[in-house]
């Protein structure tokens, strides 16, 4: 009985001591699911939250690195439009040229690969090596070797077949002409982007859109695919300039230029009615296929972007004023004795220390007197004269074609002294260029008109013709001012100091001459600016001429009658000529001849006969292209053969075109291409429009 109690007590206490053993048991299993759920959870936010970061906050960032990674596009550029001068002809156009590209991860052997590459060049420098070979173990996947070789150059590097080296096609920018207008122009870098004149001026529209070339990489970064979409063809720019005139400037500036011994010089021809400038030459000049082997010197345009003081030939804006505000009549005497005037404590000479005694209003233009010019001056005043001055477009841009443009040195009215005043009249402590002197002057020559000067005559774009139409900014003087004016400036090159320097037989030239010393250092030196700027014919103008030359020292001495005059009558007459403008003194009348060309009248059953064609007999001068406008086409094969020319016909009947045009120099061609036409009446010899 006592064990059998002990027993149950037993079983009793085990039983006691083993429920607390089962519930911890159970709790220590739930704080541990509690806290592995917890730390599930955790890691769960963890997670989501950084794919948040990763998707959406950093979303753009891991984009390009992954495209950086697994593609790399490299741009083309565009191809440039032309530049072609107002008859269409080809100055500035773009050709194909390979550019050497490595993919660096593909090449093992750097360095045997740059010495392959070297021979086939042939001009690599030992830097010129090590670079190459530094750029190559940079492993990148794209590298560039040389841009715009040769094509001799390029079938080397292709025969050599190497791995790692590809090509690629870029555009690069050819001048045909070499120098030729080069500084109107202006170059293009190896970027494609211009960098001077018209070509940088107008770049946006030359440029044209890029193309892109999208290369594929796998993961060790060995390309594997390639995409190119092509490069577009910008505008065309036809300029007003024509490439005849543009060629015979620079010639007859370059020979001036030497034969006076000048630092520089500048020739502009201009039509004053439409503004057009026909050419713009700059001495001395370069050739921009090659631009970096010239000083940048070189490479200005001179002809807008450096200043002088214009001298006497800035008296016409002192005349103008004079004549249009009436504060002196036309047949006002003045007194310029005893040749110096004395303003303040300055005393001012005449330019060649001359005595003119009493002068007409008219001869002190003609003469070019300072002593005249400044008490004119002082008889105008200060407010109107510098009216005249911002009037006729100086000491600011005037044509919106030349972004480089210097706008000019003009004083404030508020600052000119009496000193200040003298000075202006007589053409010094005024800074202008070339283009704003050649503008002023055509004003005078368009009865009183300001026309701005322009250069961009149209453009072409998706196959139209965008033309730019003269601009009339403003009128400077009236009409009748203009005309008076003219006759004084006929009379500088009939009897003043442009006689015998820049006459034509045969044409009325309106002109002034223009000396004035140069600056060095602030003060005034020997050395002079020697211009010439005219019109002709000067009662039916069809261009104004500027030449002006810095620091003469030639035999001609340093005025600018004989300097520039001799330079602006070689360019004026090759002009004329070339232009077909007939003598404007005493014009001998044409001989008309009738013609019965019974042979080239009758056409297929010989019914029908044309009426005969008067022609205009007119001998072209030695060495130039006859005008055969208006012959049959035997009479115009005689005529051309005797000039040296082989013919091309289209049609039948009588000459109606040429090409080349009457008057252009036979070294520059070899064949005459005529069209013919069955026509009723034409006259041939004609004035070229």
């Amino acid at each position: 009985m006592i064990e059998r109690l002990r027993h149950v007590w037993t079983r009793h206490r085990v039983k006691k001591s083993a429920k607390p053993t089962a519930v911890d048991w159970r709790v220590t299993i739930k704080r541990r699911v509690t806290v592995t759920a917890g730390l599930l959870g955790l890691w769960a936010v963890g997670i989501e939250a950084r794919l948040v970061y990763l998707q959406v906050i950093d979303h753009a960032d891991l984009v390009k690195r992954a495209d950086r990674q697994q593609m790399q596009t490299i741009p083309l550029a565009a191809k440039r439009g032309d530049i072609v001068d107002r008859r269409g002809r080809v100055l500035a156009t773009s050709v194909d040229a390979d550019t050497i590209y490595a993919v660096p991860s593909a090449i093992d052997d750097e360095a045997a690969v740059v010495a392959k590459l070297c021979d086939a060049f042939s001009d690599c420098t030992k830097s010129d090596r090590q670079e190459l070979v530094d750029r190559l173990k940079r492993q990148r996947n794209f590298a560039y070797i040389r841009r715009q070789v040769s094509p001799e150059e390029s079938q080397r590097i292709k025969a050599l077949n190497l791995d790692g080296i590809d090509f690629q096609k870029e555009s690069r920018r050819y001048y045909p002409n070499k120098e030729l207008a080069s500084h109107l122009l202006g170059f293009v870098g190896l970027d494609n982007k211009g960098l001077g004149g018209i070509e940088s001026a107008y770049d946006s529209q030359i440029r044209g859109k890029e193309g892109k070339v999208l290369f594929y990489k796998d993961s060790r970064q060995r390309a594997f695919n390639r995409f190119e979409r092509p490069p577009t063809t910008g505008s065309t720019i036809e300029l007003t300039i024509d490439e005849y005139l543009q060629h015979i400037a620079e010639k007859e500036l370059r020979a001036g230029v030497a034969e006076n011994h000048a630092q520089s010089g500048v020739a502009i021809i201009m039509d004053p009615h439409t503004g057009e400038i026909l050419a713009m030459a700059n001495e001395p000049t370069f050739n921009p296929n090659e631009y970096r082997d010239f000083p940048e010197s070189d490479r200005r345009n001179r002809a807008v972007q450096d200043l002088y003081e214009p001298g006497s030939t800035f008296k016409v804006v002192t005349a103008s004023a004079a004549m249009e505000e009436k504060v002196l009549p036309i047949d006002t005497l003045i007194d310029t004795n005893p040749g110096t005037i004395k303003i303040g404590s300055r005393v001012i000479t005449e330019a060649s220390h001359h005595n003119y005694g009493v002068l007409s209003f008219a001869d002190v233009i003609v003469r070019s007197s300072n002593i005249g010019a400044i008490k004119i001056g002082f008889k105008i005043g200060t407010d109107r004269l510098s009216e005249y001055v911002q009037r006729f477009g100086f000491g600011r841009q005037v044509s919106p074609d030349f972004p480089s443009e210097n706008a000019g040195i003009v004083w404030e009215r508020t600052k000119w002294t009496d000193s200040a005043l003298a000075s202006v009249s007589m053409g010094y402590q005024v800074g202008v260029t070339p283009l704003q002197m050649a503008a002023a002057i055509s004003s005078v020559a368009n009865r009183g008109e300001y026309v701005e000067p322009r250069v961009v005559r149209a453009a072409y774009r998706d196959n139209r013709r965008y033309e730019v139409k003269p601009k009339v900014l403003r009128r400077t003087i009236s009409a009748d001012t203009a005309a008076a004016l003219t006759g004084i400036m006929e009379g500088v090159v009939e009897r003043g100091t442009a006689k015998g320097f820049a006459q034509i037989p045969g044409y009325t030239i309106a002109g002034k001459t223009g000396t004035a010393n140069t600056l060095v250092n602030g003060r005034y030196s020997n050395s002079t600016y020697a211009s010439f700027v005219g019109f002709l014919p000067s009662r039916d103008p069809k261009v104004t001429i500027i030449v002006m030359l810095d620091s003469p020292r030639g035999a001609n001495g340093h005025f600018g009658g004989p300097v520039s005059g001799p330079i602006f009558r070689r360019i004026a007459e090759a002009t004329l000529r070339y232009l077909g403008v007939g003598p404007s003194i005493d014009p001998e009348p044409p001989v008309l001849v009738a013609r019965h060309d019974q042979e080239d009248a009758v056409e297929g059953d010989g019914s029908a006969q044309e009426a005969p064609i008067v022609n205009v007999l007119v001998e072209a001068p030695a060495g130039t292209v006859p005008d055969v406008r208006g012959l049959s086409a035997r009479d115009a094969m005689r005529k051309l053969a005797k000039a040296g020319l082989s013919t091309q016909m289209t049609g039948d009947g009588y000459v109606v075109s040429q090409d080349p045009a009457p008057g252009e120099p036979v070294d520059n061609h070899h064949v005459c291409r005529l069209t013919l036409e069955r026509v009723s009446y034409h006259v041939a010899g004609g004035a070229q429009p």
